[in-house]
């Protein structure tokens, strides 16, 4: 990815909600929940623009878009697939 892709391809992040939490909720140890990050997404303007970026750069952990990681693995699956 060139420098300029780069820059346009993170300029959500200057409105992600996560920004104003703690970030540790957005990767909870195990056995602990995700609900409190995954309620911040659900609120979040940029949450689909968060998911893409999560997809498109194969983030394996955390909570990206309000989606856990099982699920974010499934749709990386899916979108190397297709």
């Amino acid at each position: 990815m060139n420098p300029i892709t780069t820059i346009a391809h993170d300029a959500w992040r200057e409105d992600a909600l996560c920004r104003q939490t703690d970030p540790e909720i957005f990767h909870p140890e195990v056995g602990g929940t995700a609900v409190p990050a995954k309620q911040t997404c659900m609120a979040c303007p940029v949450r689909p623009d968060c998911l893409d970026y999560a997809i498109d750069t194969r983030q394996q952990w955390g909570i990206w878009g309000g989606v856990g990681q099982k699920e974010l693995r499934r749709l990386i699956n899916q979108r190397t697939a297709a």
